[in-house]
């Protein structure tokens, strides 16, 4: 007799640091987030250390439908070769999906020949893009401003839509494009930066006070913080998230490494 199929809906985040110091020091892991949505299961950015943060939480890789990456950055995908691989289980099976935006396939690509062909698809993300994995939708509405092509996503599962707002510099566009009733935003700065390079240009990274005003723009139910630089993390994202409770009144919570969030909290 077959199994029930799964009604639940979590998010496990792998990892809550975000950017070069969080990868070299591991302060935080940089795993990425394990979406299981309705039985489907889902691995967005695998960075530093997916492969141990996925097993050791008993997380298992064969049972991955597909493997998303929003831009090609170490710690977005590092273990993108070691999953694909897991996924496929040693490549016994042709088998999972694989997205990721184009630079990642062009002159230095992201993902090994030989895996590639032990995938049942492969397919680029681009601005506006809409695709499909089992009974899931997701999205790709804005191409961010970052240093190399990225995008964030909008999931669908069968009750619940929500938005992760990966690695961007600040535009009001990111305020119109990304909804549901959870956002989940990636902020590695406690405040905003000049890039390095030109200082006349904003930072590449979300900040606090960008957060503040996304959350007010959108007004999700619930919006959870993430990817967290240095400056984020001594400053305590918890007590961060707690302050921007209070400003917004949306409810914010900020990530824990290893924590999982069950979407069946936001119908309360």
């Amino acid at each position: 007799m077959e199994a029930a199929p799964s009604h639940s809906e979590t998010i496990t985040f792998l990892g809550t640091g975000g950017a070069r110091f969080m990868i070299i020091s591991q302060l935080l892991a940089t795993g990425g987030l394990w979406l299981s949505l309705n039985g489907t299961e889902i691995l967005v950015d695998p960075g530093p250390g997916c492969i141990i943060q996925s097993t050791k939480r008993k997380l298992k890789a064969e049972k991955l439908s597909a493997i998303i990456v929003s831009h090609r950055h170490l710690d977005h995908s590092a273990d993108v070769n070691i999953m694909v691989e897991a996924m496929t289980e040693g490549g016994r099976h042709r088998h999972g999906s694989f997205f990721a935006p184009a630079d990642a396939f062009d002159n230095e690509p992201i993902i090994f020949s030989y895996l590639k062909n032990r995938l049942d698809r492969v397919e680029v993300l681009k601005e506006g893009g809409a695709y499909e994995i089992g009974d899931v939708t997701f999205a790709t509405p804005v191409q961010h401003l970052h240093q190399v092509e990225t995008y964030g996503l909008v999931f669908k599962a069968t009750r619940h839509t929500f938005s992760l707002i990966t690695d961007t510099s600040f535009f009001e566009r990111l305020c119109h494009s990304y909804g549901g009733e959870l956002l989940i935003m990636n902020i590695a700065f406690l405040e905003p930066r000049p890039r390095s390079l030109n200082p006349e240009l904003p930072t590449d990274h979300l900040s606090v006070p960008d957060a503040e005003h996304i959350i007010r723009e959108l007004k999700p139910k619930a919006a959870i913080l993430t990817h967290f630089g240095m400056t984020m993390w001594r400053a305590k994202p918890w007590e961060i998230a707690e302050q921007l409770s209070q400003k917004t009144g949306v409810r914010v919570m900020a990530a824990r490494d290893g924590m999982k969030f069950d979407l069946a909290e936001l119908d309360r």
